[in-house]
């Protein structure tokens, strides 16, 4: 077996591409979504609807992103997905009216599906697929300190420039940062896929599904991932105005920051300690810690122990998820269309995330904050049975072929 791993400059590239893509098209738009808002005359509830909206289209794109990677290389397509992305946030910052800034915002999410989590992992399986559920780990540890970073970015730049200028600031960093790195990745990648001299081209990974089972493991599979990828976004999003209104307060944002230093502990635990847990059982773990975590919130609140217990479990299975969501496709179908298998799988989280923060709020509304919390502890208990029902037939396959 080839215990050959992608190096380590590789991984630190790809991770701070990540880092900055994420930063640049996710993470800072709430801190300057009331600028836009305020820009174009609308509320702050429409500016977020448009990025749901612009999540929304990005995940019907996903399947077609996911062909290409197979098709050209994720190198390839992340180094043209980095100046599409530059170009898409400098048409967002010219944007005079209302219509414009959508279809700029609608373009920067529909780049952003050629350079983030979906390419990046295509990538490291592309370029070394047995060591590929190793190196997803370390990226997804370096990547998990993008809010952590673009936050107080965000926050100091926009105390000096507005949010137009921002975002063209955010476009050289994609033109001048990612693209280069990108660029560079992709010529590792050919070189790697052509095998040199001493060196073969990597071999790759079989997935433990046998033909027979693989459309049952697939819908648990994608279902299981859809239902975490709706607890994700719908607390995510809410996470500071849940605390808020459960009875924390002010004290609610402090509370809030430990989600992210917990994110990136769970990945290193990981990596440290759980190199050898099948990824069906890691699946299983992110979903448990975030389905208690809510619950803990639900029973205790508003105690600030309860919340503090709420928001370092939760980023536990936070921090997981991330990893899972691209070790379990690779273990159960193999490397083999990895790219096209991610871009079905995104497609479907994508389109239920966009929705799910609009879904929360309705169920707030209606149900309170307890109903609210108790819906989301039972979707993530659902996704918990999905993986234990995948795990059960990875196991049943695995014994058939020895």
């Amino acid at each position: 077996m080839d215990k050959q791993g992608v190096p380590a400059a590789v991984i630190a590239a790809l991770g701070l591409t990540q880092v900055i893509g994420y930063g640049t098209m996710y993470y800072s738009f709430s801190i300057l979504a009331p600028d836009m808002a305020r820009d174009f005359g609308w509320t702050l509830e429409w500016v977020f609807g448009v990025l749901s909206g612009a999540l929304l289209a990005g995940g019907f794109l996903s399947p077609f992103v996911g062909r290409w990677i197979d098709r050209f290389g994720a190198g390839r397509i992340m180094a043209w997905g980095s100046a599409l992305c530059a170009l898409s946030l400098l048409m967002t910052a010219a944007a005079p009216e209302r219509i414009s800034f959508t279809a700029g915002l609608v373009a920067t999410e529909l780049a952003a599906n050629l350079v983030q989590y979906g390419a990046a992992f295509a990538l490291l399986v592309q370029l070394q697929p047995r060591a590929g559920q190793t190196s997803i780990t370390y990226l997804t540890l370096i990547a998990g300190f993008s809010s952590t970073l673009f936050w107080p970015f965000t926050t100091l730049l926009h105390t000096y420039l507005g949010w137009r200028e921002i975002y063209v600031v955010f476009a050289l960093m994609n033109l001048g940062i990612c693209m280069p790195l990108h660029a560079w990745l992709s010529a590792r990648l050919t070189k790697s896929a052509r095998g040199d001299g001493e060196r073969a081209a990597p071999a790759p990974v079989i997935g433990v599904l046998l033909e027979k089972d693989r459309r049952a493991g697939f819908l648990l599979m994608v279902t299981g991932l859809s239902l975490q990828s709706v607890v994700s976004s719908a607390i995510l999003v809410h996470m500071v105005p849940l605390l808020t209104g459960i009875g924390l307060g002010t004290t609610a944002a402090l509370v809030s920051t430990l989600f992210g230093p917990a994110q990136v502990a769970s990945r290193f635990t990981n990596m440290m300690l759980g190199r050898n847990l099948p990824a069906q059982s890691l699946a299983v773990i992110s979903a448990s810690f975030m389905a208690i975590s809510v619950l803990i919130l639900h029973l205790l609140a508003p105690m600030i122990p309860g919340a503090v217990a709420f928001a370092i479990i939760y980023g536990f299975g936070s921090g997981l998820f991330s990893i899972t969501s691209g070790t379990l496709p690779l273990t159960l179908f193999g490397s083999e269309g990895y790219g096209r298998l991610q871009g079905q799988v995104l497609s479907a989280r994508l389109i239920l995330s966009a929705v799910a923060p609009f879904a929360f709020v309705i169920a707030m509304e209606r149900l309170g904050y307890g109903g609210a919390l108790a819906i989301v502890a039972s979707l993530a208990a659902a996704a918990i049975l999905c993986y234990l029902a995948v795990g059960r037939l990875a196991a049943a396959n695995q014994k058939v072929s020895d």
